[in-house]
């Protein structure tokens, strides 16, 4: 019975992971940019919920609304300053230009906030299935990465500016051949990765404490999770993040907690060597 507790709150863990993971992967899958800003996302969202909820009082999860807006206009604004002209440059001016912006971001955050770790003092309770007791905030956080997840799908397959994603994702050159506005759309595309990082670090926000530091750790795991999956496939970072979660959860059953990341990565290199293209296939 304690195996299955901890099973299901990995797995609970894993579906955050999974979002987290979703931005990464959205953005490679469509620009061929590994986005080495994404950790600063994830923290400002984490920072914006807690001032939110300690000097407005607002509710945490009405706050990650707002910073899942803040996240669209801040990866607009990343792309079109850093990412617009070096978009056709060789990958690693890209990874240049995300890691400067990581790194003028987390001077930024150090000078507003130091590196004193904080947390949203903030509970739901607990919820009872059966002989499991879980934490409402985990509950309620990835019943809310679900739908965060399920929206971005809806929006990529059941409207205009999805389609013109999936084209420009698909092929560039031919979709700007037919009217398609590439530049906006790329920087469509980079924003609403961002913006489900930033949902992502507002839930993670309410049930573990963090530092201006902390988004490096999930950005490492969104590494993890879209090599489990397959680079550029949304879907299988959403099963790579389950997998991840489940991992966390069962493996300190049997053996420290430290030893956690030494099984991730392990798992991360034998995937890389064994199937590159991940679980469920990376996009072609």
């Amino acid at each position: 019975m304690e195996f299955l507790s901890f099973l299901v709150d990995g797995l609970l863990m894993g579906f955050v992971y999974g979002v987290a993971a979703i931005g990464m992967s959205l953005i490679w899958g469509v620009m061929k940019v590994i986005n080495l800003s994404h950790n600063v996302l994830i923290v400002y969202s984490m920072f914006g919920v807690y001032l939110l909820f300690n000097t407005l009082e607002m509710n945490p999860y009405l706050a990650i609304l707002l910073m899942a807006i803040v996240g669209l206009l801040m990866g607009i604004l990343i792309y079109t300053v850093a990412l617009h002209r070096v978009i056709d440059a060789p990958q690693l001016s890209t990874l240049l230009a995300t890691f400067s912006v990581s790194m003028i971001m987390t001077g930024v955050a150090t000078a507003l906030w130091t590196n004193s770790p904080r947390n949203v003092d903030f509970s739901l309770g607990s919820i009872s299935l059966g002989p499991i007791t879980l934490p409402g905030t985990r509950v309620v956080a990835a019943l809310v990465a679900v739908l965060a997840a399920a929206g971005l799908f809806l929006f990529l397959y059941r409207t205009r500016p999805g389609r013109y994603i999936r084209a420009v994702a698909n092929n560039r050159m031919a979709a700007e051949m037919v009217g398609v506005p590439s530049n906006q759309i790329l920087a469509l595309s980079f924003g609403l990765g961002a913006m489900v990082a930033a949902i992502s670090g507002g839930l993670i926000a309410t049930f573990f404490p963090f530092n201006v530091l902390s988004g490096m750790n999930y950005q490492l795991k969104s590494f993890v999770v879209c090599v489990l999956g397959g680079l550029g496939n949304p879907f299988g970072a959403l099963v790579g993040g389950l997998i991840l979660g489940a991992l966390e959860g069962v493996i300190p059953i049997f053996i420290e907690t430290s030893w956690v990341p030494v099984f991730e990565f392990g798992l991360f290199v034998v995937i890389i060597i064994f199937r590159p293209s991940g679980l469920l296939g990376a996009k072609q």
